[in-house]
């Protein structure tokens, strides 16, 4: 039985969007095209206008952590009652969705910024806090938007492996805190999906605000909504009474809003004030806002999200490991899986059979990550992957 019943509106959630094409629907469309985490997918030197074609065509997609259902249904109910909206230039206060976050997470409205995707929370993050004398502290590897965006501007980057169980190292981070301007958290981590539970976390954050008296961390929680481990939980509670501490979720993964771009960030007032002046003020669409308001009401089907990704999930974490290979456990919608082979090679053959996996994560080049799908995708990926592999 389908998780997902189709909305009862002129268009379902996939075909929505493509009925919109290429041209006059841009922004609702080719989610990888669009700037900060999904284009990630497509770095490397790709022929776009020949992935561009096959994306449109019957490639599965599962290369940018995107929900595969598409827009949940109420955003795409609100997105049709508003249409009219995409000739007005969008609210500047963007203040229907931050009412909603607010509401949602019991904050104040003020300890909310939008950003265009959280892409733009991490980029203007690292304009705000970082400068030549203040270093970004950093995993490696993890969602690389901090640490590029610190090297476009001339800052200092002090990247830090992971430990010997592919977790991000706490310990190692917390040696180059002193004299940086930003960390940078991603947890759940992209590309690994492991998650350090509450008491790592806090245990963390304790020592690195102790460690230097002007020190920033960010906390990207862009796949909060994915974890099932019992031992994790937000770090929202330290936005409360910590100005260092912020948080950064999206609505692009569990909402299926990728190329809507809409993300946020949660933290203290004069914290977000300090990253406010380097964000576009009205860079979160009209449609984008009704879409996002909507999805967030709809708490039933994000139920339905979370357990349908769980089940695909842990499908497809079984196709790889009864080959014999070994797959991080995941807390998020897709698994990294060391294909012992360079991840690019892979790259290529999946694509040749019609699969769009994930670039390579230097420095672990024999890694690849594989974002999840519907579960019916997933078991006609599987002997794709068993043939490549076995």
């Amino acid at each position: 039985m389908n998780p997902f019943p189709e909305p009862s509106v002129a268009f379902s959630r996939r075909s929505f969007v493509r009925a919109l094409g290429l041209g006059g629907g841009a922004a609702l469309t080719a989610p990888s095209w669009v700037s900060a985490r999904g284009l990630e997918s497509l770095a490397g030197g790709d022929d776009f206008a020949a992935l561009d074609r096959q994306l449109q065509g019957s490639a599965i997609r599962l290369m940018s952590n995107e929900n595969p259902n598409g827009p949940v249904p109420a955003a795409i109910r609100a997105m049709q009652a508003s249409f009219h909206e995409a000739a007005w230039y969008p609210a500047s206060t963007e203040g229907r969705v931050v009412t909603a976050l607010s509401r949602a997470n019991g904050l104040p409205e003020e300890q909310i910024l939008l950003g265009s995707g959280s892409g733009e929370i991490l980029k203007i993050a690292v304009q705000a806090f970082c400068s030549p004398s203040k270093h970004l502290v950093t995993a490696l590897p993890t969602f690389e938007t901090p640490a590029g965006t610190a090297r476009a501007l001339g800052f200092p980057v002090k990247e830090v492996p992971l430990d010997a169980r592919q977790r991000i190292d706490l310990d190692g981070m917390l040696r180059e805190v002193k004299g940086a301007g930003l960390v940078f958290l991603c947890n759940p981590n992209n590309p690994t999906g492991h998650v350090h539970g509450k008491d790592a976390i806090d245990r963390f954050l304790r020592a690195a605000l102790a460690a230097d008296p002007e020190v920033v961390i960010l906390v990207d929680e862009a796949y909060h909504e994915f974890v099932d481990d019992p031992s994790y939980a937000s770090a929202l509670p330290w936005v409360a009474t910590q100005p260092r501490v912020f948080v950064s979720r999206t609505f692009s993964k569990i909402y299926g809003l990728a190329g809507l771009r809409v993300g946020y960030a949660f933290g203290q007032p004069a914290t977000l004030a300090r990253m406010a002046p380097h964000r576009v003020s009205n860079g979160v669409g009209a449609l984008a806002q009704v879409a996002a308001v909507a999805a967030l009401a709809d708490t039933q089907q994000m139920a339905r999200e979370q357990q349908a990704n769980r089940e695909a999930r842990a499908f497809t974490s079984s196709v790889f490991t009864d080959l014999g290979y070994e797959v991080i456990p995941s807390q998020t919608n897709f698994v990294f899986v060391n294909v012992r082979r360079e991840a690019r090679e892979f790259q290529a053959a999946c694509r040749a059979e019609g699969l769009i996996v994930g670039r390579p994560f230097p420095p672990m080049n024999q890694w690849s990550r594989v974002s999840i799908g519907t579960m019916d995708e997933m078991r006609r990926a599987a002997p794709v992957f068993r043939k490549l592999l076995g």
